[in-house]
C-alpha cells in the first residue's frame, strides 16, 4: 500500500512539473512572438530563408524544457561534463539571442551606435554580447559547485 501511495505521489508530482513546464514554455513562446525575436534575428543575420528552422528549434527547446521539468522529482540523469557543456552552450545561445532581440526591440543598440558614432563593426559588437552570455552560461553550468 505504501509503494502505491508513493507511486501516486510521484505521478502527481511529475504531472505538476510537466504542466508547469508547459505553462512556462507557452508564456516564453508568446513573449518571443510578441517581441518578434525570430524575424529580427533572421533579418539581422541575413538568414531569412531559415526562419522556419529557427521556429522549429525554439519549439523543440520548449518541449525539451518541459520534459526536463519532469526530472525535478526524479533521480538525476548524469550527463557528465560534455553534456553540461553542450547544455550550457545551447542555453547561452538562447539567452544571447533573446537579450539581443530585446535590445533591438527597445532600440538600445541603435541609440548606442548613434551616441558612440559606431558605424562599422556592429556585427562584432553583437557577437561579443552573445559570446559573453555564452561564457557566463558555460561557467554557471560546467564549473562544479558554481551553482550553489
Amino acid at each position: 500500500m505504501a509503494s502505491m501511495l508513493t507511486l501516486v505521489k510521484q505521478t502527481v508530482a511529475a504531472l505538476v512539473g510537466f504542466s508547469s513546464g508547459m505553462v512556462i514554455a507557452g508564456a516564453v513562446f508568446a513573449f518571443i512572438s510578441v517581441i518578434g525575436v525570430v524575424p529580427r534575428l533572421a533579418q539581422k543575420t541575413g538568414t531569412q530563408e531559415y526562419v522556419k528552422l529557427y521556429e522549429e528549434a525554439i519549439t523543440a527547446g520548449g518541449i525539451c524544457g518541459a520534459l526536463a521539468s519532469l526530472s525535478i522529482f526524479s533521480p538525476r540523469v548524469p550527463v557528465g561534463l560534455l553534456g553540461a557543456a553542450v547544455f550550457s552552450l545551447l542555453v547561452g545561445i538562447f539567452y544571447g539571442c533573446l537579450a539581443i532581440s530585446l535590445a533591438e526591440v527597445l532600440k538600445v543598440i541603435p541609440i548606442l551606435t548613434r551616441r558612440t558614432h559606431i558605424q562599422q563593426g556592429m556585427f562584432f559588437f553583437i557577437c561579443a554580447i552573445a559570446l559573453g552570455k555564452l561564457a557566463g552560461s558555460v561557467v554557471y553550468y560546467v564549473i562544479p559547485g558554481f551553482i550553489r
